[in-house]
């Protein structure tokens, strides 16, 4: 089933995460309340979850700014995890994350890249990716690292923090990867929650 947050009976955390994209591209209204985001990005996960939506790959497929992400810290009474408080991203830091098919055009294999710039500085990071649609999960590993400064490119090389190799990375299985598990994505705005547990919001970046 295929989510879709335009209908008649438009849901509150739709509204509220339709709300947020809106305000922090800069078309007006005001930024909803980080804690009321936070419920709201709850709300469309359990939704998701209840109504087993269903995205395929190309619904990714684009630039995307990061708008809102929350962190997560240890309890040690329940071992485990609980969200931390969830902070907009400031505009001066532009944090960006992209997906793209390969050139073998193979289903649920693609590409992903992750940039933040802070002034003249650019740091992008890029990798393999797959797609499992029927979880909407997709797994990534970075692999290749590029420093620009003032337009210019002072580093272009692999790294080593990459798990696997690129050319092994389709066989590798999903927990030994890192990944977002995506519960929302329309055409403006796409919502998932990562491996570490912390949620994060994305709106799509204009052409």
């Amino acid at each position: 089933m295929s989510a879709d947050v335009t209908s008649k009976a438009t849901p509150d955390f739709a509204i509220a995460l339709s709300q947020a994209a809106a305000a922090y591209r800069g078309e007006g209204g005001k930024l909803p309340n980080p804690a009321l985001l936070v419920d709201a990005l709850l709300a469309a996960e359990k939704a998701a979850k209840q109504q087993r939506l269903a995205y395929n790959f190309e619904s990714l497929m684009g630039q995307w700014r990061l708008c809102f992400a929350t962190g997560t810290r240890k309890v040690r009474q329940r071992g485990g995890i609980v969200l931390g408080k969830g902070v907009y991203m400031p505009k001066f830091a532009a944090a960006q994350i992209s997906f793209g098919a390969t050139s073998e055009q193979d289903l649920g294999k693609g590409e992903i890249g992750n940039q933040v710039q802070v002034g003249p500085v650019l740091l992008k990071l890029t990798g393999p990716a797959k797609y499992l649609d029927k979880k909407n999960l997709l797994a990534f590993d970075f692999t290749q690292m590029q420093i620009n400064l003032f337009n210019l490119t002072v580093y272009n090389g692999k790294i080593r923090s990459g798990k696997v190799q690129s050319e092994d990375f389709y066989t590798q299985p999903i927990a030994k990867l890192p990944f977002f598990a995506f519960f929302l994505i329309t055409k403006d705005f796409i919502a998932a929650r990562g491996r570490g547990g912390g949620l994060a919001l994305w709106i799509r970046e204009n052409s």
